[in-house]
């Protein structure tokens, strides 16, 4: 039952709330890198994630975790861990999205892609969570036990 009350804390919600703007955000920005601009699906993926990354940073620093950590002491923990997440949830999707193609030969592969890009971004954001909450914006309080 602590589990249960930890993870429906509220830094969950506000990092739900960050992560409705900044993933529409950065996957408006996969889309139409990859859709309107023709660029591939790592470059259009990575792109996408960069500029909702900022968004992230900005917002899970200030609102979501409200973190007294130096922006010098948090900015590379943040990169290492939406680099981590990045290339593992896309990684997986990706992979998934080209063994569908070799069984679904009539689908495009554009829109097995398009798929893996929202696959992809729904395991990346359980990642960042966990990745940011205990590591990059850690706090004396989730030492002692306390969530924010």
């Amino acid at each position: 039952m602590a589990y249960v009350k930890s993870l429906l804390s509220s830094s969950l919600i506000r990092f739900l709330l960050v992560g409705v703007l900044n993933t529409l955000v950065g996957l408006s920005a996969s889309f139409a890198l990859f859709n309107l601009w023709d660029w591939n699906y790592w470059v259009s993926t990575f792109g996408g994630n960069t500029i909702g990354a900022v968004v992230s940073y900005v917002l899970n620093r200030s609102f979501t975790f409200r973190s007294k950590a130096s922006i010098g002491s948090s900015w590379w923990k943040f990169v290492l861990v939406i680099l981590i997440c990045y290339f593992v949830s896309y990684g997986i999707s990706w992979l998934l999205a080209e063994a569908l193609a070799s069984y679904l030969t009539n689908a495009g592969t554009g829109w097995l892609h398009n798929g893996a890009i929202l696959v992809g971004n729904g395991i990346y954001t359980i990642g960042n969570y966990v990745g940011h909450k205990y590591f990059t914006f850690r706090t004396h309080d989730h030492l002692e036990g306390r969530t924010s």
